[in-house]
């Protein structure tokens, strides 16, 4: 669903929506899901006493263990070596994607197919990953009960057995990708925009301020749940500008014109590659009055009530945004009203936080440490 084109890819996109629909996304059983997995990593925070954590590893597990129930129906505990190393591929593939030499081979690539470099080790991660995916359908296969369709990798295996003309399109090599792709998007950015919220907490303890006492007026000590998101303005105006600001996706996937296509005086000939830059849109002045700034504000009207901005599009537009939008919101909303409900985010002592991000494909923040204080 990232990469490829064609047939191919309608089948798959409209196969990983509605699986993505079936097995969770938008529905009551994930949002309990998500419930579960932030009070678990409340219980890790809680396990630091307030002492300063590095907050990658703990905060990418919840995150990857709600992508995981919805591929695999399974939770990983967040020291469990399988996760640490598939979290590790992950990290490390989208550290290396923003490196030269990844430029480099996207310039010449039957070049640097001789040299050694980045290139390699990327794809020595993929191979060790979909090692991993291969193994696990092919449990799978054999426990299958088409009439008990378990989750979204038991729903594709029923689809290689129906005998209809798409049925070409659900092959083994398609649903080690389709996992792939789902895994990394579904961990990646949301994990990276909540810890750039915990970030921007720290950086902005007024706002931080703000939203607990939101949460105290709408919420109180009870489980946040997303109907009380249309209550809570403000925490929703931070969220979105926490987005906007990390800017997490900020070139997007490669795009190819389909055909010969002249767009504003420019003729671009069929298989031009097209890079959507999603960052020039999230720091448009025309739409953010303090583009440069963590301003939550540009989702707030005079009245405080939220409103939306048709600039914010951090999950891109059209018919290859993001496929899991709707999860993604849910999670970041949960998770981040939980932690905010149950902590108090502060830096080490005399450390300077920086907001400059790390190179990578993504815009994660730099390594930093938290101390989380416990209010209850």
């Amino acid at each position: 669903v990232v990469f490829s084109s064609g047939e191919n890819w309608k089948v798959m996109r409209r196969f990983a929506i509605s699986a993505l629909r079936d097995y969770g996304m938008g529905r009551k059983a994930i949002e309990n899901k998500i419930i579960e997995e932030a009070e678990c990593l409340v219980q890790k925070l809680k396990s630091y006493e307030g002492k300063p954590f590095d907050n990658l590893t703990c905060i990418n597990a919840a995150v990857a263990n709600i992508i995981v129930s919805i591929l695999l129906s399974h939770r990983f505990e967040y020291e469990d070596p399988t996760i640490l190393r598939l979290m590790g591929l992950t990290n490390e593939n989208v550290r290396l994607l923003g490196s030269p030499w990844i430029r480099m081979y996207n310039s010449f690539p039957s070049l640097m197919d001789w040299l050694p470099g980045a290139h390699r080790t990327i794809f020595g991660n993929i191979r060790e990953f979909q090692k991993f995916i291969r193994a696990t359908f092919t449990i799978n296969k054999k426990e299958l009960d088409v009439n008990d369709q378990r989750n979204l990798v038991d729903a594709f295996l029923a689809k290689q057995q129906e005998g209809k003309a798409e049925s070409e399109y659900y092959h083994n090599d398609n649903l080690t990708v389709l996992v792939g792709n789902l895994f990394g998007a579904g961990m990646e950015t949301t994990s990276t925009t909540l810890r750039w919220g915990l970030l921007l907490m720290m950086k902005h303890p007024e706002i931080q301020q703000k939203v607990h006492d939101e949460i105290e007026r709408v919420i109180g000590l009870a489980p946040p749940q997303m109907e009380h998101r249309k209550q809570m303005p403000y925490t929703d105006a931070v969220i979105h500008e926490i987005q906007r600001f990390g800017d997490i996706v900020p070139g997007n996937l490669p795009h190819a014109t389909s055909e010969d296509v002249t767009f504003r005086g420019y003729f671009l000939p069929k298989g031009t590659l097209v890079i959507p830059l999603l960052h020039s849109t999230l720091r448009d002045k025309t739409y953010f009055e303090k583009p440069d700034e963590f301003y939550p504000e540009h989702f707030l009207d005079s009245k405080g009530n939220f409103k939306k901005n048709e600039a914010f599009v951090p999950f891109s537009i059209g018919k290859r945004s993001c496929a899991g939008e709707t999860l993604a919101k849910m999670e970041l909303f949960l998770f981040f009203t939980t932690l905010l409900q149950n902590f108090t985010f502060k830096s080490t002592a005399g450390a300077k936080l920086d907001l400059s991000p790390a190179l990578g494909a993504t815009n994660s923040p730099k390594p930093f440490e938290i101390c989380a204080t416990s209010r209850r």
